[in-house]
C-alpha cells in the first residue's frame, strides 16, 4: 500500500486533472474531480483505491467544506418552516416510489424498504460547492436549498433508522422517539448558543494572546467546528450537519486584530475538499455491474431525479418561490452524493441487499451528484435575488 503522504499526493494530483477537464467543458469543478475519480479508481485504471487514508482524508474535507458554506448563511435564514416543508416533500415522495419501485422489480420488503430510504437522501455538499462556484449562496433558492438540505439530512437519518430496526425486527418507538428528540434539542441548543458564542469570539479577539498571535481564532474556530461534528454524530445526525452549524453560528464575526475565518476555512476545504470529490468517485467499482441489473438502474435513476425534483420543486413553488426558482431547488436537492452511499454500505453490510443492489444505489448516487452541476449551470435563474 502506498504511503499516506503518497496518497495524498495522488488524490490532489487526480483533483488537479479534474479542475483541468472542467475548465475544458466549462462545467463546475465537482463533475470533473468526481469524473476523474472513476477513471483513476477500480473501475478503470485502479491507479488508486479507497484505502483509510483516503476515507480520513475525504471525510475532514466534507467537514471542512460546509463548515466553509455555513460560515455564509445567517443561522435564523435556515430553520423555517418552508424549508421544513420541502425537505418533507423531498422525503416522502422518494422514499414511496422508492419502495414501489423496488417491489415492481421484483425485490424483497427489506430491499425494497433500503432502497426507498437511499432516495430520501440529499448530499448539502456538493450543491453548496455548485452554488459557491456560481456565488449564489445568498440568493433565496440557494438558502432554500442549504436550509430544506439540513433538515432533509435530519429526517433522513430518523428514515434510515426505521428502516433498519424495521428490517431487523426490533422497531422500538421509545427509541426512535429519543432520537428524534435529541437530533431537535441539538439543532435547538445551538441555535441558541449562537449568540453568547459569538460574543466569546469577540472577547477573545481582545486578548492578550489574539493581539499576538492573530491565527489563534482561527484555531479556535476549526476546533469548535470539529466539536459541533462529534456532537452532531453523538446525537445521530451526521458529522456535515454539526459542521454547518459550527459555521452558521458564527457568521458574520469580524475581528479587529486576528485573521478573518472565511479565508482560512476556504483554504482548508480546497485542499481536503477536493479529496472528498475524487473519493465519491473512486467508491463506484463499474465492474460489479451486470447487464440484467440495467433495466432497473435506469428506473431507479430516473425516480431518484424526477421524485427530488416534483417533490421539492412543486413545494417550493407552494412556498412563493418563483417558477425558475422553485426547479432550481427541485434539482439542488438531486444529488444524493456519499450520504446515499453510507445508506447502501449499511445496506450491505448487515446483508439487507445484494452486491449488486449496492452498485446500483451507488450509481444513482453519482450520476444524480454529477448532473446536478451541469444543470444547476444552465438553469436560468436569480441568483443574486430577494433574501428567503
Amino acid at each position: 500500500m502506498p504511503s499516506l503522504e503518497l496518497q495524498i499526493s495522488l488524490g490532489l494530483f487526480f483533483a488537479l486533472g479534474g479542475y483541468l477537464l472542467s475548465s475544458r467543458f466549462n462545467q463546475s469543478s465537482v463533475v470533473g474531480v468526481i469524473l476523474i475519480g472513476v477513471v483513476m479508481g477500480p473501475s478503470m485504471l485502479n491507479l488508486i483505491g479507497y484505502t483509510d487514508a483516503i476515507s480520513v482524508l475525504a471525510h475532514l474535507g466534507a467537514i471542512l467544506l460546509m463548515f466553509s458554506v455555513g460560515l455564509e448563511f445567517r443561522i435564523r435564514d435556515v430553520y423555517r418552516m418552508k424549508y421544513f416543508f420541502i425537505a418533507l416533500s423531498g422525503l416522502v415522495l422518494p422514499w414511496v416510489t422508492g419502495y414501489f419501485t423496488g417491489v415492481l422489480f421484483g425485490y424483497e420488503f427489506r430491499e425494497s424498504m433500503f432502497i426507498g430510504v437511499s432516495l430520501t437522501a440529499t448530499s448539502i455538499a456538493i450543491t453548496a460547492k455548485v452554488l459557491e462556484e456560481r456565488k449564489s449562496l445568498n440568493s433565496a433558492a440557494a438558502k432554500a436549498i442549504i436550509g430544506a438540505a439540513v433538515i432533509d439530512d435530519v429526517l433522513g437519518l430518523i428514515a434510515l433508522s426505521v428502516v433498519v430496526q424495521t428490517v431487523g425486527g426490533d422497531l422500538s418507538v421509545p427509541a426512535l422517539a429519543g432520537s428524534t428528540v435529541k437530533a431537535i434539542l441539538f439543532m435547538a441548543a445551538g441555535i441558541l448558543a449562537g449568540p453568547k458564542v459569538k460574543m466569546f469570539f469577540l472577547r477573545m479577539d481582545e486578548k492578550t494572546v489574539a493581539k499576538r498571535y492573530p491565527e489563534f481564532l482561527f484555531m479556535m474556530a476549526v476546533t469548535f467546528c470539529f466539536l459541533y461534528a462529534s456532537a452532531a454524530e453523538v446525537v445521530g445526525l451526521s458529522a456535515i450537519v454539526g459542521a454547518f452549524l459550527a459555521g452558521a453560528v458564527l457568521e458574520g464575526v469580524r475581528f479587529r486584530h486576528s485573521k478573518g475565518l472565511k479565508e482560512g476555512a476556504e483554504y482548508l476545504h480546497f485542499v481536503f475538499g477536493a479529496i472528498f470529490f475524487v473519493s465519491l468517485g473512486i467508491l463506484v467499482d463499474l465492474r460489479a455491474l451486470s447487464v440484467p441489473i440495467l433495466p432497473f438502474m435506469a428506473v431507479l435513476l430516473l425516480v431518484a431525479a424526477a421524485t427530488k425534483i416534483l417533490g421539492c420543486g412543486l413545494s417550493s413553488r407552494v412556498a412563493g418561490y418563483s417558477a425558475s426558482e422553485s426547479l432550481a431547488i427541485g434539482f439542488g436537492m438531486v444529488p444524493r452524493g456519499e450520504v446515499a452511499m453510507i445508506i447502501a454500505l449499511i445496506g450491505l453490510t448487515s446483508k439487507a441487499i445484494s452486491q449488486d443492489l449496492y452498485v446500483c444505489v451507488v450509481l444513482m448516487s453519482l450520476i444524480t451528484t454529477v448532473m446536478t452541476p451541469v444543470m444547476l449551470q444552465k438553469l436560468r435563474w436569480n441568483g443574486e435575488g430577494r433574501h428567503g
